[in-house]
């Protein structure tokens, strides 16, 4: 029986996943295969790689670095996290990421992003670290107005939650029947419209599919909150999340406040330590 992990997004809020999946890796708990979105693959791409510490380390590291992350990042590329030092220089030379164990490692790795022609999501396993798989993750993780379009194997795409917010019905037709889901939001959340809406829309006023799935992503995300909910009754999906509503925001540059919410995702994981042991064992 194929076990699986699915990440959700949320920004940095995904610090909160990188700490349930260091738990993971110092408890040698590995699963057959990762599906991340937006945060949940830039960061859970790590566990295919086995380099716990790794994204909590760089985006502390790096937050005072313009280029990384800022505003000037953005008025001068277009990406608030700066598309080609983010995603092809840091991995490569100042926190290099371990492309020959990402690559000899059978474990599936895959992320979702949004088609932007088609408002619909796009599915991409990685198995290896080329110049496309590290675009697929970028793409994956741009959020509209914060980030360009990506076009990459001739498809212009964007931020896979819009699409695809927590993708474990995608995962179990995949085979997986048994998946932990970490999710970034507590329990009882209700996605509500985007007060950014109309600037979304004005943004992307030449691709009215994906406005239309921007229009559409409350009521999608709710109604796989009520997915997940059903399938962790049947005892086959086991849900990790927050306590309580984390403070970060979207986008901080508070070191204190990363180490936080990662050190939040480590307390839930090791309180459930043993309940997730059993539930990949079993």
């Amino acid at each position: 029986m194929k076990k699986g992990l699915v990440l959700e997004g949320g920004a940095m809020r995904g610090l909160f996943t990188a700490g349930v999946l260091d738990v993971l890796m110092e408890h040698e708990i590995w699963p057959d295969g990762v599906i991340g979105v937006s945060a949940g693959a830039a960061f859970g791409c790590n566990m295919k790689s086995k380099q716990p510490g790794r994204a909590l380390r760089y985006n502390k590291n790096l937050v005072n670095d313009w280029r990384y992350s800022s505003l000037r990042s953005l008025l001068t590329t277009g990406d608030y996290f700066g598309g080609d030092y983010a995603y092809h220089y840091v991995p490569r030379h100042i926190d290099y990421f371990d492309i020959d164990t990402f690559s000899k490692n059978p474990m599936e790795f895959w992320v979702v992003c949004t088609n932007v022609d088609t408002g619909k999501a796009e599915y991409k396993r990685l198995t290896e670290v080329d110049y496309d798989s590290l675009e697929y993750i970028r793409a994956s993780a741009s959020m509209p107005i914060a980030a360009r379009i990506v076009t990459v194997d001739g498809k212009k795409m964007l931020d896979g939650g819009i699409a695809d917010s927590i993708p474990l019905r995608f995962f179990q037709q995949q085979g997986y029947e048994k998946n932990l889901v970490i999710l970034t939001q507590p329990a009882g959340y209700v996605k509500k419209r985007s007060p950014l809406m109309p600037l979304m829309r004005m943004w992307l006023r030449r691709h009215p599919r994906i406005v239309q799935a921007l229009e559409d992503r409350p009521a999608m995300y709710n109604a796989e909150l009520d997915y997940v909910k059903e399938e962790e009754s049947r005892g086959k999906t086991l849900v990790l999340r927050p306590r309580n509503k984390l403070t970060i925001g979207h986008i901080s540059h508070n070191p204190d406040d990363m180490q936080m919410t990662y050190d939040q995702g480590r307390e839930v994981a090791l309180e459930h330590l043993e309940e997730i042991k059993a539930f990949f064992q079993s």
